[in-house]
């Protein structure tokens, strides 16, 4: 066995691409190195409420929008888009 080969695949990534808007917020969040309190402090709300938003608990009001969307480098009409999109799902709506 060649002790110098790495014994995983060259495609692991230890913190897959983001795939959810609560898994895109964690992931700036770490990659810019602020705990939940600083990236909370950043959009003026609370720590609890910044940690609801990344387990997927709550929908983005719409003044935090705009903030989370520059955040994460979308724009502000695509994030609206996914917002209701999943209201709508946890609401039962279809458009």
């Amino acid at each position: 066995m060649n002790r110098n080969r790495c014994s995983h695949s060259p495609e692991y990534a230890p913190f897959p691409k983001p795939a959810t808007l609560p898994e895109r917020i964690i992931a700036k969040r770490r990659e810019l190195g602020w705990s939940i309190e600083t990236a909370a402090r950043k959009v003026d709300v609370d720590p609890g409420t910044w940690g609801n938003w990344e387990r997927g608990q709550m929908i983005l009001y719409r003044r935090h929008r705009v903030q989370m969307a520059e955040f994460l480098g979308l724009s502000a009409v695509a994030l609206n888009k996914e917002m209701s999109a999943r209201w709508n799902l946890l609401h039962e709506r279809t458009r």
